[in-house]
């Protein structure tokens, strides 16, 4: 086997292994930051919004759990996203946790999730209407 067709079946493993250590650094970073920014909020208000913050990270372990039948073009672009949401609300919130205190703060902790969830439903659909549905071993893994 030539090392370009080695590196070419390795990259996914690799792509997948870099996007479920940034869903644990994502999960537990942007938990962090919204227990800093909502430090004088009300408990109740602080549970939920962990578990708002939380449900994309929590959605794209169970979707690489079950992403195994998927193709390698639906797979990787789960990966790919579960990154780009990572880094985008680490960013987000990372900014907004640093920045003065504003009236509007828990603004961001509502619109990051659900532009996380419509990221992922939407990239990860089209990826799978484009591979039309082919499993892992269509493949021919």
């Amino acid at each position: 086997m030539t090392p370009i067709l080695r590196h070419e079946r390795r990259f996914p493993a690799v792509l997948q292994a870099a996007a479920r250590i940034a869903v644990l650094a994502g999960a537990a970073g942007s938990v962090g930051l919204m227990l800093h920014a909502g430090r004088h909020a009300p408990r109740l208000l602080v549970v939920l919004f962990t578990i708002w913050v939380l449900s994309p990270f929590v959605a794209f372990a169970l979707a690489n759990v079950v992403s195994k039948r998927w193709s390698v073009l639906t797979r990787a672009t789960l990966h790919g996203a579960m990154l780009v949401v990572t880094l985008g609300s680490l960013a987000v919130y990372g900014a907004d946790a640093l920045s003065p205190p504003r009236a509007q703060a828990a603004f961001v902790f509502v619109v990051v999730p659900a532009a996380s969830w419509l990221l992922m439903a939407t990239s990860v659909g089209i990826a799978a209407f484009i591979s039309g549905g082919r499993s892992r071993r269509d493949d021919g893994a």
